[in-house]
Order: structure tokens, then C-alpha cells, then sequence
């Protein structure tokens, strides 16, 4: 699958340190690793405002949509239209549906219809995927 952003493993390496991104954020993001669980630093962030593709700054989510899953990792009801594209993943010997960043392709995490919002979705994101903008 191709996105509108391509860059080499060295040049995403090198936007996430110019960023200031967790050390995980490379492996999250172009490798598809997880986060451990309650380890990211916007699992328990509530404050207003957006969240943000980590690699190429695409907005992907409203803080008003962000719930507690008491999953250990952030989790909202509801992306930005087109802003998140969605694959389905095998791994792990799991049929499951991933997230990816529709404009530059970066891993975020998976979505799941167990969500307790009128939209029954929770997708469950790794914070290292992220970045957050105060309103």
C-alpha cells in the first residue's frame, strides 16, 4: 500500500529525533510494534485539543472523543474523516484491524467494536504514534 508521504527508514528516523519522539516511536510507527500497556504518556491525559500523527503531523483524532478503556493505551470513539485507514491484521495468530495514518502510512494501533459510545468503536492507540496540540 502506498501513501501521498513516503520517506526512507533513515529519513523518518530523523523527523521523529528532530521531534523530540519517545525512543519507541520508530518501531511503533514504521515497524508496527506496540507500546507496553500504561506506559504512554497520553493514556492518561485529559486535556482539550487534538491528536496528531507523530511522523507527519496529520490530525487524527478530538480530545472529545477520547475515553477510558481501562486498557492501557489512549482510546477514542471516533477518528477525523479519512484521516486513518484501516487494515486488516493477521498477526499473532489474531484477526484484527489495524490503523495506519492515512497520509504517510505510520502505524497508530488497532480499532475494535467494543467501544461504549454511540459509534461502538474504541480505537486503541499507542501514544508514541502521537502527538498532542492544546485547544
Amino acid at each position: 500500500m502506498t501513501f501521498p508521504i513516503q520517506k526512507t527508514d533513515a529519513e523518518w528516523q530523523a523527523v521523529l529525533a528532530e521531534k523530540g519522539a519517545e525512543p519507541v516511536a520508530f518501531q511503533v510507527t514504521r515497524h508496527a510494534a506496540t507500546e507496553r500497556p500504561f506506559s504512554g504518556k497520553y493514556e492518561r491525559q485529559w486535556a482539550d485539543g487534538s491528536y496528531h500523527c507523530i511522523c507527519c503531523g496529520n490530525t487524527l483524532f478530538s480530545s472529545d472523543t477520547k475515553f477510558d478503556a481501562h486498557c492501557g493505551w489512549p482510546s477514542f470513539s471516533l477518528a477525523v474523516p479519512g484521516a486513518i485507514t484501516e487494515i486488516t491484521d493477521r498477526s499473532h495468530g489474531m484477526v484484527r484491524v489495524e490503523t495506519v495514518c492515512s497520509q504517510c502510512g505510520a502505524h497508530l494501533g488497532h480499532v475494535f467494536d467494543d467501544g461504549p459510545t454511540e459509534t461502538g468503536l474504541r480505537y486503541c492507540m499507542n501514544s508514541a504514534s502521537l502527538h498532542f496540540t492544546p485547544a
